[in-house]
């Protein structure tokens, strides 16, 4: 069975619409309890980062993620749901993450850009895989995906996946052991984002 993390911040219906049209069914989660029921976990997002840890948090959301991550199974996060899994966030002040991938997520650096771009980064844009793994099965080692964020994690690079250039290089998807992270929407990247959803539910 696969999970959505359901705590009022994301379009669901979309990830639950991107799960069916690869043949696989998804079912949205509220109840913390619950989790360890599942054999794989989505975290989506879509928000500020200290408002989501405000609402997981409240529901005991938070170490229940914590506990499905330490059973080994897969989870993925993803746009803020990625950012979640860093330690902290300095979006809007300083807040602490679910800390499954070592790392933090700050804005994006217009001083460090050589020529304007507006931010939020938003549209398509290429991922360059960094390191084979299972979530990019099938793809190229640069394919595009579609991006809206403002932040974006700064981590080492063993647990950097893939890269994407805006203004600069910047970590676009994380893995550490059984814990992945994708920074744009696979929901919303088309043939792209339905491989990787469809990789995910091999894992």
């Amino acid at each position: 069975m696969i999970g959505i993390v359901d705590y009022k911040m994301g379009n669901l219906a979309s990830v639950i619409n991107a799960f069916a049209k690869v043949g696989s069914k998804a079912r949205l989660e509220s109840d913390p309890e619950k989790l360890k029921a599942y054999d794989r976990l989505i975290l989506p997002g879509v928000g500020a980062f200290g408002d989501a840890m405000n609402h997981l948090q409240d529901s005991g959301m938070d170490e229940a993620i914590r506990d499905f991550a330490s059973r080994d199974r897969p989870l993925l996060g993803i746009c803020l749901g990625m950012q979640l899994l860093f330690e902290e966030s300095e979006e809007f002040g300083s807040y602490e993450g679910l800390g499954l991938v070592p790392g933090r997520v700050v804005r994006f650096d217009e001083s460090k850009f050589d020529h304007p771009l507006k931010v939020p980064h938003m549209g398509w844009n290429e991922l360059f895989v960094q390191k084979e793994t299972p979530l990019f099965a099938g793809l190229p080692r640069e394919f595009y995906l579609y991006f809206v964020h403002s932040y974006h994690a700064e981590c080492d690079d063993a647990y950097a996946i893939g890269k994407t250039m805006y203004g600069y290089e910047f970590v676009s998807a994380v893995q550490n052991d059984n814990v992945f992270g994708i920074q744009p929407h696979p929901e919303k990247s088309h043939e792209n984002g339905l491989k990787i959803i469809e990789n995910f539910t091999k894992l």
